[in-house]
């Protein structure tokens, strides 16, 4: 009995137990619980609130619209770009015919359409010049005037648009007398009004070739040739005098007859009588050696009267065509005797095994022309003050026929 009531209670416990379970709130769900600890739980039946402002949500979607829309229209603009390439690689590529082009400048004008002024700056621009000149000859003395008048246009050699032009004249084809006119400085219109004389037999006259070159006068460097006239006087009626204006024409170079040029600066000082020569450099000498160069030294003479006071001579340059010497030499000159004496500069190759032989001569001083007598007068209305010019070389037999007998060869 006990042990049957013992079973009855156990069952009634168990029955309380299920009443007491049914009883009891259901449990929550998984996600229910998910729900309850991400989101805040809804009070009062309140609507579920976001914890941003407004303003920052209406902003942010207006972006996203934005953005899409961008997007939107960046796909459509790359569609439309590859549908127009397929396009064109289907049509044919034809080109349009290109406009033909009027060269109104090259067409040729009429004349009566052209300004006169325009004419003459095209003249001027391709010539060197002209010059004006004047021949006279006079069968009882046998002398042949040369005038050299004047010339205009000539063509700017300096930087600052001008030229130091003057004339050299010369009878071919000997070159035994020149004759140079003055510079005139800074001029492309000068007046000379020279005139030269040559004792020449008419006989001869007609076989010679009158030659007038206008240089452009540097006092450091080479003198630039402006142009030249070459006149053969057999074409010349010598019956009466003749004046006449003549283009000027490029010189037609000649190398080999060129020997080169020395560069050298005089002083002189009235109050001592003191003569410095500096000896500074040569170049473009012409080559004596078979090897192709030359070993020049300059020799310098005093002259007077037709004998040698003086004598002195530079270093010897192996093997050079543009010796470099800058060696100063002194000379007592009475003030007395200042214009009577003679600078002879030879421009000799040294020779161990021979003669020296001369590559060319210049004179300064009394009796010289051209170059030789501008140097000397320039020394002379500068005293005390060095005066430095280039000289082209000139070939001993027209140095000798300048100076006579003054030339006597040292030992």
């Amino acid at each position: 009995m006990l042990l049957d009531g013992d079973i009855f209670i156990s069952t009634t416990n168990t029955s309380s137990q299920e009443n007491a379970i049914s009883t009891e709130a259901p449990q929550p769900s998984t996600f229910s619980r998910v729900q309850n600890t991400m989101l805040p739980p809804i009070k009062n039946g309140s609507p579920f609130k976001i914890p941003l402002p407004y303003w920052m949500l209406i902003t942010s979607a207006a972006v996203a619209a934005l953005f899409s829309l961008v997007c939107c229209c960046c796909i459509w603009q790359i569609c439309c770009s590859k549908k127009k390439e397929k396009e064109k690689k289907n049509t044919l590529k034809l080109k349009e015919p290109k406009k033909p082009k009027m060269f109104k400048n090259k067409v040729q004008p009429d004349l009566e359409d052209i300004d006169p002024g325009f004419i003459e700056d095209i003249y001027k621009e391709n010539t060197l010049g002209r010059l004006q000149f004047s021949l006279d000859y006079n069968l009882k003395t046998s002398q042949f005037t040369v005038g050299i008048l004047q010339a205009t246009d000539l063509a700017a050699m300096d930087i600052g648009g001008m030229s130091d032009p003057y004339v050299r004249v010369y009878l071919l084809p000997h070159k035994k007398k020149k004759f140079e006119t003055s510079v005139h400085r800074k001029t492309l219109n000068p007046i000379f009004e020279e005139k030269f004389t040559f004792t020449v037999p008419f006989q001869e006259l007609v076989e010679r070739v009158l030659v007038m070159v206008v240089y452009d006068f540097d006092r450091f460097s080479r003198h630039d040739i402006i142009g030249e006239l070459r006149i053969p006087l057999s074409s010349v009626d010598l019956s009466h005098s003749v004046e006449e204006w003549r283009d000027l024409q490029k010189t037609e170079k000649d190398d080999q007859d060129r020997l080169g040029d020395i560069c050298f600066s005089l002083r002189y000082i009235p109050s001592t009588g003191k003569l410095t020569v500096v000896i500074l450099e040569a170049k473009n000498l012409k080559v004596m050696d078979v090897s192709g160069a030359s070993d020049p030294y300059v020799k310098i003479q005093v002259m007077e009267g037709g004998k040698r006071l003086k004598k002195k001579k530079t270093t010897i340059k192996k093997k050079a065509l543009n010796p470099y010497f800058n060696e100063s030499f002194s000379f007592d000159i009475p003030f007395e005797n200042i214009e009577k004496i003679q600078l002879v500069f030879s421009v000799m190759d040294y020779d161990s095994l021979s003669r020296n032989d001369a590559i060319g001569k210049v004179y300064v001083g009394c009796g010289a022309a051209g170059a030789g007598h501008r140097h000397w007068s320039d020394m002379l209305a500068n005293p005390r003050r060095p005066i430095t010019q280039w000289h082209t070389l000139q070939p001993v037999e027209e140095v000798k026929a300048s100076l006579g007998k003054l030339d006597t060869p040292l030992p």
